[in-house]
């Protein structure tokens, strides 16, 4: 009995001192305002982290965030400067030392031959570029890298010569780290730059990647890891800003594409953010970034890939293969896979159909990425393998011309593609599942046919939102009804990224459809949504708005202004804020911002073309003229421009000269049913008859319910005395649109003739 005795009094002081501590806890939970400093968190450097975790530090030393940026030094030059000579398209490049500094005399500003020393390094491995400072705070990134490998220095654009006013000229805002590269290679990076003397005041807490690039700004942190361990009051993950643990395979992943990933900034750059479209808008598989069946084409940095994998729909996040602090992986090999598969099944030579050792020597043909990870080298050397872990398709190759792991982008490049389609029936038989490449194909070439397909993509929850998206913006270029309705459920879609796509493509029959549609949107939990929906809203007269929408308007609209002025540095950012000017009405400011992008980017067409429209709405049609065709001498291929300037010329009633323009425009653009309109109606105009009525009928056929179109083909019928013909398409309107006058108007008009 007395054993029982202490052990009930132990149990009770057990008791007691627990609920003591959880009324202690229960007190401190909401005590964020009990630390120091918390109003005013900084950014306090790694030396503050190492003494408690020295693990991490240890991992993440020398690795490539360590080694991401540096000041040019002895320890961090790799390259040869030894009076190394180099030459590329003519020019000969001279790379040397003066006592500890580094220097590089090459093609300048202009053309002209200089000197230029270099401030940093750029990266480490399998290449390391050099930065060197300009006047006006900026560095700009060289085109020519050291291979680390092969010890050699190397052209990053080797097939191409980069002329002194392109944008891409390495002394131009192509290559320049302020704006281009700074954010994901330092910590704390604000990059301050001065739209007015365009000029950068770039700063950053530490030069390379290190801690508060993920976790964000630690003195928060740092005070309470300094108060004695039975008195830290209980703070939300333990005082850090950025929660790294505990959380999902989507935020951490988020969290990681601020940089891993092909985006855009939308405003100052904001480390570890763990919903990425708070501050980023991420690319979608665009045609000139992904293959049509989400394969990589041009350097995309992960994300994009990886969200379309079974993987990221499963749960699967980086840390599941990277170590988060020296990215190394986590097992070699298959080994690495195996941690989720089973290896009696997917290690085996009957789920691959490769031999471990062929002709004697080891192959790596029985390697799981060999098959599910293909790489391809970007900047030349640098091989990077595919993160949407896909099964290979070759019969995808045939059908859509994507490359496979097999032969196009793989091993058996000597092969035809029929051999790899007949090896992968041999092993799997014929049955293959549906893909979503072959109706993003389809809707790259405009084919009519793949609005169906188009629309089972977005509405299907099973597809990734990446995909859903991408379907949903290439269906902005098919019209109708059905395409509207689309747009508007998108609009209250769970998926930002879709519900910030159909803002941009939404088509409303009026201003205040428009605002009852998106002005819920000011209020959307994510910021890019947000956003998207005031650019969209900038053109609706105020009146439209109740009080409470237009008090969230004004506040999203003066966000959305501060975003853009921080990044005028970029073309695109000068358009969008002419653009929101334009849509106000405001066109001095319209102007000026158009201009301003242009002053960054003088071939950057899109704002020259939106000038052009907007000059021309002024009535100065010879600067729209000469702005149309320079966009023309630079770009033939943009039809838009051949377009627009067919109907300035017409205006202009320079006929003959316009034809040619619009058929080039008719033939650049066959999915464009107003482009066959204007050109069948000016052919008709100047008696080119069979070639009007072909003109006017790819209109209808584009959009076989469109009014004008068939009035229009109905009148050059009837002009021609085909009256049979002008009958059928007068029932054809009767028919479709049974409550308007017109059709049974024409009908009798016809009749009566």
């Amino acid at each position: 009995m007395r054993g029982w005795k202490i052990a009930g009094v132990t149990a009770l002081t057990v008791i007691m001192l627990s609920i003591s501590l959880y009324v202690i806890r229960e007190a401190q939970q909401d005590a964020r305002d009990s630390l120091p400093g918390d109003s005013d968190v900084t950014f306090v450097g790694r030396k503050q982290c190492i003494d408690c975790h020295s693990s991490a530090y240890e991992k993440w030393l020398g690795s490539d965030h360590d080694e991401a940026m540096a000041a040019a030094s002895e320890q961090t030059v790799l390259g040869d400067f030894n009076d190394a000579l180099f030459e590329h398209g003519g020019i000969i490049s001279r790379f040397y030392r003066k006592g500890d500094r580094y220097f590089v005399y090459t093609e300048g500003p202009g053309g002209e031959m200089a000197e230029f020393e270099v401030r940093y390094t750029f990266g480490v491995e399998p290449l390391q570029q050099y930065l060197i400072p300009f006047p006006g705070g900026r560095l700009q990134a060289l085109p020519i890298a050291w291979d680390v490998e092969e010890l050699r220095w190397f052209f990053l654009y080797p097939d191409t010569v980069i002329a002194p006013d392109d944008w891409l000229h390495w002394t131009r805002n192509g290559q320049n780290w302020n704006g281009m590269c700074a954010e994901c290679h330092s910590t704390n990076l604000h990059k301050g730059y001065d739209p007015e003397t365009k000029t950068f005041n770039t700063t950053w807490s530490e030069v390379d990647v290190s801690c508060e690039a993920c976790h964000g700004a630690g003195s928060r942190h740092v005070t309470w890891a300094e108060i004695e361990p039975m008195e830290r009051p209980v703070v939300a993950d333990y005082g850090l800003i950025v929660r790294s643990s505990e959380i999902d395979n989507r935020q951490q992943v988020d969290m990681c594409a601020a940089c891993h990933s092909r985006r855009s900034e939308v405003g100052d750059y904001d480390h570890g953010q763990i919903n990425m479209m708070e501050t980023l808008q991420p690319s979608l598989l665009r045609e000139d970034l992904y293959h049509a069946d989400g394969q990589i084409l041009e350097e995309s940095y992960v994300w994009g890939s990886f969200v379309q994998s079974k993987m990221y729909q499963n749960g699967v996040r980086c840390s599941d293969c990277h170590d988060v602090h020296n990215l190394q992986l986590h097992k070699p090999g298959n080994e690495l896979c195996l941690q989720c598969h089973q290896a009696d099944t997917y290690d085996a030579y009957k789920h691959h159909f490769h031999q471990r050792i062929y002709e004697g020597q080891p192959s790596d043909g029985a390697l799981c990425v060999k098959c599910h990870m293909p790489e391809q080298p970007f900047m030349v050397i640098d091989y990077r393998a595919d993160h949407s872990l896909r099964v290979p398709r070759p019969d995808l190759t045939q059908q859509i011309g994507v490359p496979n792991a097999c032969g196009q982008s793989g091993c058996h490049n000597n092969e035809t593609v029929q051999w790899s389609v007949d090896a992968f029936t041999e092993w799997y038989g014929k049955a293959r599942k549906p893909h979503f490449g072959t109706i993003l194909a389809a809707a790259r070439a405009n084919e009519p046919g793949a609005v169906n397909g188009l629309i089972a993509l977005i509405e299907s929850s099973l597809y990734p939102a990446i995909v859903r998206a991408t379907a949903l913006n290439a269906l902005q270029g098919y019209p109708g009804e059905q395409v509207a309705n689309i747009m508007r459920r998108a609009l209250n879609d769970d998926e930002a990224l879709l519900r910030h796509t159909a803002v941009e493509g939404l088509v409303t029959g009026g201003p205040q459809e428009l605002v009852n549609l998106l002005a819920p949107l000011l209020f959307d939990p994510v910021r890019l949504v947000r956003l998207q929906a005031v650019a969209r809203l900038s053109a609706v007269a105020r009146e439209y708005f109740e009080p409470y929408q237009l008090e969230a308007f004004d506040s999203v609209l003066a966000e959305y202004i501060k975003a853009m002025r921080a990044m005028l540095d970029f073309a695109a950012t000068g358009m969008n804020l002419g653009n929101l000017y334009a849509r106000q009405g405001d066109v001095e400011k319209a102007e000026h911002y158009y201009r301003t992008a242009l002053e960054v980017d003088d071939r950057f067409h899109p704002a020259k073309m939106n000038l052009a429209t907007l000059l021309s709405q002024q009535g100065r049609n010879s600067e729209t003229e000469q702005l149309l065709r320079e966009v023309l001498e630079a770009y033939p291929e943009q039809h838009a421009a051949s377009y627009s300037l067919s109907l300035l010329l017409v205006s202009s009633n320079r006929i003959d000269e316009a034809l040619i323009y619009l058929a080039r425009a008719s033939e650049g653009m066959p999915g464009r049913s107003r482009v066959h309109y204007n050109y069948g109606l000016l052919l008709a105009q100047m008696g080119k008859v069979a070639e009007a009525e072909t003109a006017l009928g790819k209109a209808l056929g584009i959009e076989p319910q469109n009014i004008d179109y068939m009035y229009a083909l109905i009148d050059f019928y009837v002009r021609r005395g085909r009256i049979d013909a002008a009958l059928e398409l007068a029932e054809q309107m009767i028919a479709t649109y049974p409550d308007n006058p017109l059709g049974h108007n024409i009908k009798a008009s016809i009749e009566r003739r």
